[in-house]
């Protein structure tokens, strides 16, 4: 014990002593090395998981057990959760968008392990899910810690955080500019001089990392061959359309879906309806099994075929119609399949959710493209561009999309057509929804922080903190000298109305009474209730900030009273709230 805290003062006192943007170089290269060690840890026990539990699986012999596997695997990640993590660790990147807004970018340490045992069981038993979400968390939550460790400040730990993010997506894809732009597109994190070096150091460290060890087994890679061919630009515009629209479709029924299974109080009947669900299809539709990356790779490689391993529709596999009605299941019933297995308990993503279904619909859109037109539509690149369109919609993160697909590719052949397909799903997708499906439910309840620095500043401050509860009550029934004596002892100049169950009537200022609270002949017959003003509004205590700052607005008051369910509880100055935005605004904007 002693000697630990011996090595952890003179290793504060060493690194104190650097300047602290070295410090934070420094520090973002260690991150960016544990957040790859972390994703190359996680891709391979989800690897090992499902090939061991898969390996013997036959049509003839053992298929049925694609019922039980997932099933099984979401009953040990939610014991696991229960009774170790004993802590929602759900729905990583949400989280991660939560800390910085509301916890002053704290994660909690268990982050850091957490997410890889419960997303290897839910994935490498068969969960519908990705491990790109638990990774994320797992990456930040490094960050966040070992910023905090080395008692940095609110910024710099953001930073951190998102210095983990970038190295998670980047050891996973070995995908450094998609890690960089990951951050900036769904983290929300400014790009500025201060921010953007710490991103590479940490992103490049990331990559190099996953390369060491895993070379080409990083998820999926594939080269594109041959020159882009101009007249197919309007059928990739479509399939950015068709892509935004799906994107919708996807986004509203996981909410759905999820919301749905979150009604369901009772813990095991929620498991077991979750997995008979995904076991139930996953058994229709094998490729439902787990993040699906082998299908998109079976696409790709142009064997549709492969999809029909193991299915009880494998004698449609050589018959076009049949194929395009199998991978319509897959893309239609893929929400279904995630949602239940992250709604009833397991732990996972929709990071990879959204490539599966984007491949496959790109996919569809060249085959049926080139049926009923007879246009030559290359499937493989349709493919890939309809993965970053679907990216773009869901996830309202363009950039991001177009350059992990160009980094999977190994080149920019398909930039051009990347561009396209992303814009217009992004556009299609934004024309109905605002936000991601990241950002939706924070945006409602006013937890986002967003590039506008004024917002994202009135969004990490705590206007509750700055309720004044230290004004002397009265009564409507006191009289004028009563309330004088009150007026003696206080050193405010207002005076809240309350009865007996401190339900507030009405305010008294200062102002109202100077002119004849020194006429004792009206001490007993003037009341406070004859004396008392309504209050021009009032502040519920449950509202967020910006509804706050529009009543001041729409007031012109400087003084508001503050309650909660009708109950008297303090009162808001919109001057304190100032001084706090200003404190807030130098903080988040230093350089």
């Amino acid at each position: 014990m002693f000697r630990n805290q011996f090595f952890r003062r003179i290793l504060h006192k060493n690194l104190f002593e650097i300047d602290q943007v070295k410090l934070v170089y420094f520090l973002s290269l260690l991150v960016g090395l544990l957040s790859a060690l972390a994703a190359a840890l996680l891709k391979y026990s989800i690897h090992y998981t499902h090939k061991i539990l898969t390996e013997g699986i036959t049509t003839e012999s053992g298929s049925y057990l694609y019922l039980a596997y997932p099933l099984l695997g979401m009953l040990l990640t939610f014991l696991f959760v229960r009774y170790i993590v004993r802590d929602n660790i759900g729905h990583g990147i949400s989280r991660i968008l939560y800390s910085i807004s509301r916890k002053k970018s704290h994660l909690k340490g268990h982050n850091t392990w957490t997410s890889i045992v419960a997303s290897t069981l839910t994935i490498g038993f068969g969960g519908s899910v990705g491990a790109e979400a638990p990774i994320v968390l797992t990456g930040s939550s490094i960050g966040s810690a070992i910023g905090r460790f080395f008692k940095l400040n609110y910024k710099n730990i953001t930073l951190l955080i998102g210095c983990g993010a970038a190295g998670a997506i980047s050891g996973i894809f070995k995908a450094p500019i998609a890690g960089i732009v990951f951050t900036l597109e769904i983290l929300m994190l400014d790009l500025t001089i201060s921010s953007i070096v710490p991103l590479l150091i940490s992103s490049v460290t990331a990559a190099t990392v996953a390369y060491f060890l895993m070379g080409d087994k990083v998820l999926f890679s594939f080269n594109v061959v041959g020159a882009f061919n101009i007249s197919n630009i309007p059928w990739y515009l479509l399939l950015g359309i068709i892509s935004g629209l799906i994107s919708l479709y996807f986004s509203k029924m996981t909410l759905f879906l999820e919301g749905s299974y979150s009604k369901i109080t009772n813990s095991y009947l929620k498991l077991i309806l979750g997995g008979i669900v995904l076991g139930g299809l996953i058994y229709l539709f094998p490729p439902l099994y787990g993040e699906g990356y082998d299908s998109i790779m079976s696409l790709l490689q142009g064997n549709p075929d492969l999809l029909f391993n193991n299915s009880v529709f494998s004698q449609f596999s050589d018959n076009f119609w049949g194929i395009i009605l199998f991978l319509s299941g897959l893309v239609l019933l893929k929400v279904v399949a995630s949602s239940s297995t992250n709604g009833a308990g397991g732990v996972g993503g929709i990071f990879a959710p959204t490539l599966f279904i984007g491949g496959i619909n790109g996919y569809l859109v060249a085959g049926i493209l080139r049926k009923i037109t007879s246009v030559n539509l290359p499937d493989n690149r349709f493919v890939l561009v309809g993965m970053a369109g679907m990216m773009a919609g869901v996830m309202h993160a363009p950039l991001t999309a177009i350059f992990l697909i160009a980094e999977i590719t190994g080149g920019y052949n398909l930039l051009i057509p990347l561009i396209i397909t992303s814009t217009a799903a992004y556009i299609t997708t934004r024309s109905f929804e605002k936000h991601s499906i990241y950002h939706v439910q924070l945006a409602e309840s006013g937890d986002l922080i967003t590039h506008d620095k004024d917002k994202a500043v009135l969004t990490l401050m705590n206007w509750k903190k700055e309720i004044e509860t230290d004004l002397l009550k009265v009564k409507p029934t006191d009289t004028l000298g009563e309330l004088v004596k009150i007026i003696a002892r206080s050193k405010r100049n207002l005076f809240p109305v309350v009865d007996e169950y401190n339900i507030l009537e009405g305010v008294v200022s200062l102002d109202d009474v100077r002119e004849i609270m020194f006429q004792q002949e009206l001490y007993d017959t003037t009341f406070v209730r004859d004396l008392m003003t309504i209050p021009l509004s009032y502040i519920d205590k449950k509202e967020n900030i910006e509804t706050v700052m529009d009543t001041f607005r729409k007031t012109g008051a400087w003084n508001l009273p503050v309650l909660d369910n009708g109950y008297y509880v303090g009162f808001i100055s919109k001057s304190r709230i100032y001084a706090t935005y200003r404190e807030l605004l130098v903080e988040f904007s230093e350089e």
